[in-house]
């Protein structure tokens, strides 16, 4: 049976590769890829640059396969929510934020997550499995064509990617990285090293590598200024410790000072906003390049946890600055629609049985309060 292959799920250097084999030029990588990324085209007889009889031949190996979107939510501030069902049946969020200046478009990696942060309410619904190149690629192929219409405002196009949906980017390193070339690959989106983003929450060896094969900007998810607390929060810490996670960001851009590193930070009503860990932070973070991002909680059902208020937020941002660490606070978007930062959930086949396990967990509690 002939093996149908998803150009989508191609970087140049592979799609280059594929060409060659079928004894084409490798410059046809380049014109195929404009043609599906920049053109948004997936009629290859459209691909009026291929001969017809490389048309023909290709409509029998080839297919341009996308997610396909089942929901479409815009907030009241104007963030906007894409649900998109994979092959298999399960979902993944895709949001994108509109700004002033700038569209930032937040892309998942994985369906579900194999972490297990406690604060996060994509955690809560298990992992199923990592997506491919073309499942993440198509989200921003499906972004930037849905935005196309609407692009005469600068705040209505994608200008920055942040690979910060669902799932730890890292557990699915290649794909991952194979994307993100793909953002900027001239011939496919062209986006500069500094507007594509990867969070993680500090898998060290995968972030070792990653320093190795890619310039994209690094956003780390630390949420905790000491080991005790964030081994609570996320529990990855366990296996790899802030000590280790911090001694790679410290030298990893290295010979470029201009780069700095975002560190994430959520801020939980008294359980990591208070002085004694704005203290704490500064210390460890003491000749790391970094910038501190402060995310005010985004509450879901059957959390413990509260938002700081607003008030202790300020108190330890500017605690930070008097330190001299650029910090600021992030604005809650989307939250109307769960759109918000660790509020991402899709429809996931659960096959970590973590989210069974939840609801189990959420009845006790229920049961204990009523009693």
């Amino acid at each position: 049976m002939q093996t149908i292959t998803n150009l989508l799920d191609l970087n140049r250097e592979a799609m280059g590769v594929f060409f060659t084999e079928l004894g084409e030029k490798p410059y046809r990588a380049q014109q195929v890829m404009q043609w599906i990324h920049q053109r948004g085209v997936k009629d290859i007889d459209a691909m009026s640059n291929l001969s017809v009889s490389l048309r023909e031949r290709l409509k029998s190996i080839v297919s341009i396969e996308l997610p396909e979107v089942v929901l479409d939510q815009v907030s009241a501030d104007g963030t906007r929510k894409w649900l998109l069902r994979l092959k298999d049946n399960n979902c993944i969020e895709t949001v994108f934020i509109p700004e002033a200046n700038r569209g930032t478009l937040c892309v998942s990696s994985q369906v579900g997550c194999a972490l297990n942060c406690s604060f996060c309410s994509t955690a809560q619904q298990g992992f199923s499995r990592n997506l491919t190149v073309a499942e993440i690629i198509g989200q921003v192929w499906i972004a930037v064509r849905y935005l196309a219409g609407e692009s005469l405002r600068h705040d209505h196009s994608v200008s920055n990617i942040v690979m910060m949906g669902m799932g730890e980017p890292l557990l699915n390193f290649e794909n991952v990285v194979q994307a993100m070339d793909m953002m900027m690959d001239d011939f496919a989106y062209g986006f500069s090293k500094r507007r594509v983003t990867l969070s993680t929450s500090g898998i060290v060896p995968a972030l070792q590598k990653l320093s190795e094969v890619s310039e994209v900007a690094l956003a780390v998810s630390l949420h905790a200024p000491n080991d005790e607390l964030r081994n609570q929060l996320v529990p990855i810490n366990k296996k790899y410790p802030l000590k280790e996670l911090l001694a790679v960001c410290r030298d990893y851009f290295k010979g470029d000072s201009r780069r700095r590193i975002t560190m994430e930070y959520v801020m939980l009503d008294g359980i990591n906003d208070q002085v004694e860990h704005a203290r704490q932070l500064i210390k460890i973070l003491q000749g790391i390049p970094v910038k501190v991002n402060l995310i005010p909680f985004n509450p879901f059902p059957n959390t413990r946890y509260r938002r700081s208020p607003q008030v202790t937020i300020d108190k330890f941002r500017d605690y930070l600055l008097k330190a001299g660490i650029n910090t600021i606070t992030r604005k809650t978007r989307g939250e109307d629609i769960d759109a918000a930062c660790g509020q991402l959930v899709g429809r996931v086949q659960d096959r970590s049985h973590r989210s069974r396990q939840h609801k189990i967990i959420s009845a006790v509690v229920a049961l204990s309060a009523v009693s």
